[in-house]
């Protein structure tokens, strides 16, 4: 939920790297340097028709389980919102690295691609 510049969270879900079921991508996760640009690259399987800032937001245990995918991984950053595609699909927002921004979820929670 947002309010002006704050953020307010019900839940936060904090992974320590190497946890998780989902094979680790740690190498192609790209530290947040200040003042570094950003790597923009694409792995995997992006949707066809998504375009940033699509889908609704979720919330509840849809969002955790995408966000624990995500996080296992791609470990190291932060997902603040997970919106659900109109293909059924899920985006998770990886914020706190340069890369992935965008983590793609499939409908059985399995990470299938990122950019």
């Amino acid at each position: 939920m947002t309010n002006g510049t704050t953020i307010t969270a019900t839940q936060v879900i904090v992974q320590p790297t190497g946890s998780g079921s989902a094979t680790s991508s740690t190498a192609g996760v790209i530290p947040f340097q200040r003042g570094a640009p950003t790597t923009s690259k694409q792995v995997g399987q992006i949707p066809a028709n998504y375009t940033e800032g699509s889908g609704t937001i979720v919330s509840g245990t849809t969002a955790n389980k995408a966000t624990e995918a995500a996080l296992a991984a791609y470990p190291g950053g932060v997902v603040d919102r997970v919106v659900q595609l109109s293909n059924g699909e899920y985006e998770a927002h990886n914020i706190g690295i340069n890369w992935p921004h965008h983590v793609f979820v499939s409908q059985d929670f399995k990470v299938i691609g990122a950019n």
